[in-house]
């Protein structure tokens, strides 16, 4: 199990992440995730979703149910397609997209992203780096990722921050 730390700029709370692949097949797998929020000492979201990674298209797909404490329980359709840049597989583009339903099936909240990662391995001794430069295509706001080792920190130029160790 993956377990880690997150804090966000918007949150009063500690969350607890954790997410779980048990592989169904060699290219498919059921993922479970979901945060515990240590202000509220419960569950703020639990998903299931079955992935499929097509290593023809590297691209990855999934179908699932998510269940949140504002928006109750959604279906979620997303995928992932990685462009490599370099011929090491260390700079590539990524587009990315999801979009959660109700109950009744309808265009719920879509989200969908170009980003271009850069990952830096042994940027210094035994520190990897990896960074990413994103767009999110609906709400129009542009992001940044930097990644060293076990610690991430995502902030976009809306003052939106979050920062994740991975334990």
């Amino acid at each position: 199990m993956e377990t880690s730390l997150r804090y966000g700029g918007d949150s009063k709370a500690l969350r607890v992440h954790f997410k779980e692949k048990l592989p169904i097949n060699s290219n498919n797998y059921f993922q479970v995730d979901g945060d515990l929020d240590t202000g509220i000492g419960d569950l703020s979201s639990l998903s299931g979703t079955i992935r499929c990674f097509v290593p023809e298209l590297s691209a990855i797909f999934g179908l699932g149910l998510q269940y949140d404490i504002h928006d109750k329980a959604n279906f979620i359709a997303r995928g992932k397609k990685a462009f490599p840049i370099a011929n090491n597989g260390l700079l590539s583009f990524k587009m990315k997209g999801r979009c959660e339903f109700d109950k009744a099936l309808r265009k719920r909240k879509p989200k969908g992203a170009t980003e271009l990662v850069w990952s830096i391995f042994n940027f210094k001794k035994d520190q990897d780096l990896r960074l990413k430069i994103g767009y999110e295509v609906f709400e129009k706001v542009p992001y940044l990722q930097i990644r060293e080792n076990n610690w991430t920190l995502n902030a976009d130029i809306n003052g939106r921050w979050n920062v994740r160790f991975d334990l």
